[in-house]
């Protein structure tokens, strides 16, 4: 069983500066973690949380698909647990933006509950990163 995670989120900004939050490695560290993300199709890289006694705070991913200024997919993996996120921008119109999150491939609701929890709080950084 494959379990998935839909998020919708509004910002008051531009496509332009929204796209650079997720697709650009400096300010991406500044709402979700340290990385070495580009946004090129295929290439591999990590998100480094903090460590702790059960993780070692490494996410590995690949980039999957890049189509400027609308929608970002990759792949990552922690452990065996392996899902693919999407992030697709919308012009609202009124400098309004929506950006819907779907992550796929899920192996267990406690999983999901995770990263709901997990996204919920990276976007509350994200939107200060944007109003800066």
């Amino acid at each position: 069983m494959s379990l998935s995670l839909s998020m919708d989120f509004q910002f008051t900004t531009t496509i332009e500066k929204l796209w650079s939050a997720i697709t650009d490695s400096n300010k991406l560290a500044k709402w979700i973690a340290e990385n070495d993300f580009k946004a090129e199709v295929g290439h591999r890289f990590q998100f480094r949380h903090q460590p702790s006694e059960w993780w070692d705070g490494i996410v590995n991913g690949e980039v999957l698909i890049v189509d400027e200024p609308n929608r970002l997919s990759y792949e990552w993996a922690v452990g065996q647990e392996k899902q693919t996120v999407t992030l697709t921008l919308q012009d609202l119109g009124g400098g309004k933006l929506n950006l819907h999150l779907e992550q796929t491939g899920f192996s267990n609701a406690q999983g999901l509950e995770g990263a709901k929890y997990g996204w919920s709080s990276w976007v509350v950084e994200l939107e200060k990163m944007l109003q800066q």
